[in-house]
């Protein structure tokens, strides 16, 4: 994706640990003058999220005044595929007022979805409910602990989902879902077709899918009245904003793309 995103060179650490941020980020920010730092970026990925969310804070408290990088954060491709999957439900829907369902609702992508809708709606019109779902209650209770925020109008409910019949019952009075599990795994039976759901992304790009029904290239496809987005339907949008989240990180050297930052580029880029 960097070389895509034209990208001169490319240099790798593997393993790094927060002992090493400090020397990575000052071997970058020593080697020009401030106004040239902009050609030099910081790409954190990896697949432990909370590791990559604490480098990320590592890296960020290694700059000192001009002296500093622009950042980029996308473990496991979760805060771009969140963006694109909030965006494909954002072209049909208003968030603010609806009931979502996230089922596989504590793993990377899900956390981030409810952190992004969470982001839209904020402290606007109230009524938003995201239920967060987890095979494991406490991990819902926990997740949605940590989400909460006292300046949100978005209500977000735990809910334990160890089997069909409870992801059905869950689903029953929700206006989106959102399928976030792990991959080959499906999380919900047929009995979906029967809710009130007006919108389903399902991100699971390996057979089986985690919502029946929905095809991988299902991009905004109408069927039985449901709107349908599929993980490769989802992920052209996914794409493209990975790639300009790259691309703009050298026109200067103080963004930070976080969750929020990479949604907000993918909203700018969808109104352009």
């Amino acid at each position: 994706v960097a070389i895509d995103s034209g990208v001169d060179r490319l240099i790798t650490h593997a393993g790094v640990g927060d002992q090493d941020i400090e020397a990575i980020v000052h071997g970058g920010i020593f080697t020009r003058g401030p106004k040239d730092l902009k050609s030099t970026a910081i790409f954190i990925g990896g697949s432990d999220v909370e590791k990559v969310e604490r480098l990320l804070t590592k890296v960020r408290s290694s700059f000192f005044g001009p002296m500093k990088t622009s950042v980029l954060s996308d473990p496991n491709g979760s805060n771009t595929t969140a963006a694109a999957a909030v965006l494909c439900v954002q072209k049909h829907i208003q968030l603010a007022g609806t009931s979502i369902t996230i089922l596989g609702g504590t793993g990377p992508v899900g956390r981030r979805i409810a952190e992004i809708i969470d982001h839209v709606v904020g402290s606007g019109a109230e009524g938003t409910r995201i239920q967060i779902g987890s095979r494991t209650l406490e991990k819902a209770e926990s997740l949605c602990s940590s989400l909460t925020s006292t300046d949100s109008n978005v209500t977000l409910v735990p809910i334990e989902v160890k089997d069909d019949f409870a992801a059905s019952q869950a689903v029953i009075e929700s206006d989106i879902l959102f399928a976030a599990g792990a991959a080959g795994v499906q999380l919900i039976s047929q009995t979906w077709h029967n809710s009130r759901v007006k919108i389903a992304v399902d991100l699971n790009a390996v057979p089986p899918v985690g919502i029946p029904g929905i095809e991988l290239a299902d991009d905004g496809q109408e069927r039985n009245g449901k709107i349908l987005y599929g993980a490769i339907g989802v992920g052209g949008l996914k794409m493209k904003i990975h790639r300009r989240s790259i691309a703009s990180l050298f026109e200067s050297n103080d963004q930070i793309l976080d969750t929020k930052g990479v949604y907000d580029l993918g909203a700018k880029l969808l109104n352009e």
